[in-house]
């Protein structure tokens, strides 16, 4: 009996969705970082309304509860995501305190899910 020999494959490979090879984190931050909304968050405008909201929320995580009284440990986050919208962007009742915790795990996979 004989072999078999295999059949050329008809199919090509399958264009990548991606933009970015996973892990090539430095390439994705520095396109992000050349968005012209970016710079809204370096503003006195930004950090005011960062300080309301953290006041407003009383320091405290609104995912887990947890009350943090150093501010670098906590995000003024956009419940919706703005993605340039001006508006959005800038509208207090689009943003809530999260810890860093929360908003680096638990926001950024609901995110990236596309569940804002």
């Amino acid at each position: 009996m004989g072999r078999l020999k295999s059949l050329p494959s008809r199919l090509s490979a399958p264009a990548s969705r991606l933009t970015y090879l996973p892990g090539d984190r430095q390439a994705f931050d520095r396109d992000r970082d050349q968005q012209g909304w970016r710079k809204w968050y370096k503003t006195a405008r930004w950090q005011k309304l960062r300080m309301s909201v953290l006041v407003r929320d009383l320091f405290t995580c609104q995912k887990c509860g947890r009350i943090e009284g150093d501010t670098s440990q906590l995000v003024a986050d956009h419940k919706q995501p703005h993605r340039g919208v001006e508006a959005l962007f800038w509208d207090i009742l689009n943003l809530w305190t999260l810890c860093k915790p929360c908003h680096d795990s638990w926001k950024q996979r609901q995110e990236r899910r596309g569940l804002g």
